[in-house]
């Protein structure tokens, strides 16, 4: 129990602390990730679901230590414990194994630039994954992918997504620079509408801050600089919601020519 705190608490860098029901489902089908440790409360014994993840987490020769709800409680991320969690060795997320996973010509990347709120994180990787992106960046200072509260709003895409932790943003430029592939940067200033951007091409969304989005000087590194048009007195979108609605205008110009999308290598 003491690993387990210590692996929801970051203090294991090299783990990942998973929990509730449908999270441990997506983590138990994920072939590539490695589970280590598991923990329950009699409440998902008695639960047809949860004996069936339960299963399917012994199928892994996993075993699954039965605790009472109060310890639970004690290691548990959420306000209303959920009654299952597991630990798992971190999905690797250095360059090498990034870029060797992106093998289209004409990916769709998403690129986190410090971007700082957990639940922000997650969403925007669900909803990268959801449209058909090719992987995730983020950048020193961006909030930790695997975190507990990331892994939450992720809702599995963490598993699936090649991902690349701790860039900088001269890294994140030169990658771009190096396999050619355009990058779009989405700044509520912007005079350009993404409707008016070809999709169709290689492209890095990359998505700043939510305080104060992206300096003068990134923003001179883009490729293109795009907004999405707002009726006032509404000034800007949240950084997840603003993404969903530029990745899907992406997925639509693709779809219309064929373009596939990669699927996920995990």
């Amino acid at each position: 129990m003491r690993h387990a705190r210590a692996t929801r608490a970051g203090r294991e860098p090299e783990l990942i602390f998973i929990e509730g029901l449908r999270l441990c489902e997506e983590a138990a089908q994920a072939n590539d990730l490695i589970i280590i440790e598991a923990f329950h409360t009699e409440r998902i014994e008695r639960d047809a679901r949860g004996r069936a993840l339960l299963d399917l987490i012994a199928h892994r020769t996993v075993h699954s230590a039965l605790v009472n709800d109060e310890v639970f409680a004690s290691m548990s991320d959420t306000k209303s414990p959920p009654g299952i969690a597991l630990i798992a060795v971190r999905p690797p997320s250095d360059f090498e194994t990034f870029n060797a996973q992106i093998k289209t010509q004409n990916p769709l990347i998403v690129a986190l630039n410090q971007v700082n709120n957990p639940a922000n994180a997650g969403s925007i990787m669900r909803a990268a994954e959801a449209a058909g992106a090719s992987g995730i960046i983020a950048t020193a200072h961006t909030v930790n992918l695997f975190s507990p509260k990331t892994l939450r709003g992720a809702m599995g895409a963490s598993f699936r997504l090649p991902c690349w932790t701790n860039a900088t943003f001269s890294e994140l430029s030169q990658f771009c620079r190096h396999r050619n592939f355009r990058t779009v940067m989405l700044d509520a200033r912007a005079s350009a509408s993404y409707l008016e951007l070809d999709w169709t091409l290689p492209r890095v969304v990359i998505v700043g801050a939510e305080a104060h989005g992206f300096d003068a000087g990134e923003l001179l590194t883009a490729n293109d600089v795009v907004s999405i048009p707002m009726i006032a007195p509404v000034e800007s979108l949240n950084v997840a919601v603003a993404l969903g609605i530029v990745l899907y205008e992406a997925r639509r110009q693709r779809s219309e020519l064929n373009i596939e999308h990669q699927s996920p290598a995990k």
